[in-house]
């Protein structure tokens, strides 16, 4: 027979003890206080109520004991069955206390309830701990219990939740927290980490560069990382408004809700991008897949340190500004630095983390830093091609916006895509808009791209600016075009709306304070004469062959990543990757990176936050590519905030 034990007080528990004494040996006790039975199968931790500080001993006692647990409650009319916690596996009950506060809409108030009930217990039976609710729970505790002492329940990582006045209940997975202080298992980053040694990736297709389809993934994705009330992500929307398939899911985090799309022609295959999204979005907020080691000053570390000021600072009057956020550099300044590799160098090299990772939280930092250079993929080389990519379509932009270079423009219809020439038609159908697309390659070669749609409609956002860079500049275009889609639509009313209020960000700079300012203030037609440099039609349009010059194509993605390495190599332009990879995304072999190129112009949003101190690039690339005679000095740069939206 089956030995059991139960501990708890209160209805549930005894209403379990009852039920199952009839098959199996059960010991009923108050609290862990007085030990445990030298041998059981299984304990049981039943309350009518949720008793925070009980589960975290349950968690001692089982890893010490060998023995697994399963626990059961009742929260605010809920009842709670779960997680089976098998002793050393990660998915324990405090993992899936974080996922369940957390995808909750209360989740500070509940996450400071489990803190006040750890600390001090609770006794107090919760109002809806009703008879029949109970009774129900039991049931489903019972089936569950049979199944694990069978030798039948070896899945973990889920919950059941039970409305206890429909008595309604569903099943929810959640995820190990990879920080989880019971279970958690983050190695300490280090130097020997941190080191790059490529290897090959083989592209799924002739055409494709990526080494995972999305097929197989979308088989996991939503499962694994997609629950309304568990989940990784908590949340999608479908968007019907823009021209094609736009889909939105939620990362929820302490500080708010954030919203992450995918857009393709596929609502399916939208989703599956969202997701992917959100993942590459959580890698970056902070180190989730090492445990940062290193905290000391630059001064101390210099001979092992990439030089923050290389890859942009704000100025001088913009840190002595009253208000400002961050704070000048200071080489004796301590702080937290992490492990990248460098391939300029060859070797590991450490980085700030603020600059490896989100700084929006400012607090000792002295950049904005956002998600430039994050990128996720089916392998590590994929992630560092694709994060690459990013980094030169943002410098790209910037660079073209700041030096106002006037940039070749594009034929379409030359590239010969039957795709590219519907994706136009139905844009120019659907949403009013006509379509103009540049070439903004800078002195790398990789294909880069930016778009502007033009409204020819009376109302509605007027100029869309965004950008795309890839290997294949049919790719670049496509993707800047599903960049400009998403907005088309679906923004007109608020530009209505704050017509006022963007019309005085357009006269005055400073009041452009966040991402969206800088979409909407070029959404007024006022603000057109901007862009002139680049949408007077006095050039001759340029064909796609004419203008792409990259060469080799290999059926193997890491001979496409050496390719683009030697190109930097070659204008001594260092390419450092610090791998953000968490458990939560191995688990299905996504690997998520930050690509520095320190000398490239990052994305910053608030034109109180430009970060250009330290870049000479932008001063000297339009001379070198041809676009003006003598290199730019700073009061030549364009002085109003980009319209990146």
């Amino acid at each position: 027979m089956k030995s059991v034990v139960i501990v708890g007080e209160g209805m549930l528990a005894g209403y379990m003890f009852d039920k199952l004494s009839a098959t199996s040996h059960v010991v009923r006790l108050a609290d862990f206080e007085g030990g445990m039975p030298k041998k059981s199968d299984l304990i049981l931790v039943l309350h009518d109520h949720w008793n925070s500080s009980i589960h975290k001993k349950a968690e001692e006692v089982c890893l010490r004991s060998g023995v697994p647990w399963l626990r059961g409650f009742i929260l605010f009319g809920e009842g709670v069955i779960g997680p089976l916690v098998r002793p050393g596996t990660p998915g324990c009950s405090q993992c899936a206390d974080r996922r369940y506060v957390m995808a909750g809409r209360d989740r500070k108030e509940m996450w400071e309830i489990k803190q006040k009930a750890g600390m001090q217990g609770s006794s107090r039976s919760d109002v809806w701990a009703s008879h029949q609710g109970l009774l129900h729970m039991v049931s489903l505790l019972e089936a569950e219990v049979q199944e694990i002492l069978q030798g039948r329940q070896e899945e973990q990582g889920k919950i059941f939740l039970i409305n206890l006045k429909t008595l309604n209940s569903s099943r929810h997975t959640f995820l190990p927290d990879a920080l989880c202080p019971v279970c958690g298992k983050v190695p300490d980053d280090s130097e020997s980490r941190a080191v790059i040694s490529l290897k090959p990736c083989h592209k799924i297709s002739s055409d494709s560069y990526r080494c995972l389809s999305m097929d197989d993934l979308s088989n996991v994705l939503a499962k694994d990382y997609l629950d309304n009330r568990t989940g990784f992500l908590n949340g999608k929307m479908y968007d019907l408004v823009p021209p094609f398939a736009d889909v939105s899911v939620n990362l929820p985090l302490f500080m708010g809700d954030e919203g992450v799309a995918g857009r393709t022609h596929s609502y399916k295959i939208s989703e599956s991008t969202a997701i992917l999204e959100g993942l590459e979005r959580y890698c970056g907020l902070g180190p989730r897949g090492k445990r940062t080691v290193v905290h000391d000053s630059y001064r101390n570390l210099e001979d092992q340190a990439l030089n923050p000021v290389k890859v942009g600072v704000h100025a001088k009057e913009q840190y002595t500004s009253r208000g400002f956020p961050f704070r000048e550099f200071n080489p004796d300044q301590p702080m937290n630095w992490v492990w990248g590799y460098s391939f300029l160098q060859e070797r590991s090299i450490l980085v700030p983390e603020l600059l490896a990772y989100y700084s929006l939280g400012c607090g000792d930092g002295f950049v904005y830093e956002t998600s430039n250079g994050c990128a996720l993929g089916g392998s590590l080389e994929e992630a560092i091609f694709h994060g690459i990519m990013e980094v030169v379509e943002r410098d790209s932009f910037l660079l073209t916006w700041y030096a106002k270079l006037s940039l070749p423009r594009l034929d379409p219809e030359s590239a010969g895509d039957e795709e590219l020439q519907l994706m136009i038609d139905r844009v120019r159908t659907v949403a009013g808009y006509e379509l103009h697309f540049f070439n903004s390659t800078m002195e790398n070669g990789i294909p880069s791209i930016l778009a502007i749609a033009k409204n020819t409609k009376e109302k509605g956002l007027n100029l869309i600016c965004a950008a795309g860079a890839h290997l294949d500049p049919l790719r670049a275009v496509k993707s800047a075009f599903h960049e400009l889609a998403a907005m088309m639509l679906t923004l007109d009313d608020k530009l209505e709306a704050g017509r006022e209020t963007f019309l005085g960000m357009l006269q005055d700079s400073s009041l452009v304070r966040k991402m969206d300012d800088h979409g909407m203030i070029y959404g007024l037609p006022e603000a057109e004469k901007r862009l002139q440099f680049l949408l007077e039609d006095n050039r001759p349009l340029r064909t796609f062959s004419e203008e792409f010059k990259w060469e080799g194509k290999h059926a193997d993605l890491t001979e496409d990543l050496k390719d683009i390495l030697q190109a930097f190599r070659q204008l001594n332009l260092d390419v450092i990757v610090v791998d953000q990879t968490t458990p939560e995304t191995l688990r299905n072999s996504l690997h998520c990176v930050k690509v520095l190129i320190p000398g490239m112009l990052p994305m910053t949003f608030g034109y109180h936050l430009t970060r250009i101190t330290g870049l000479e690039r932008v001063l000297k690339v339009p001379k070198l590519l041809g676009y003006t005679k003598q290199p730019l000095s700073l009061e030549q740069l364009n002085p109003y905030p980009h319209p990146f939206p």
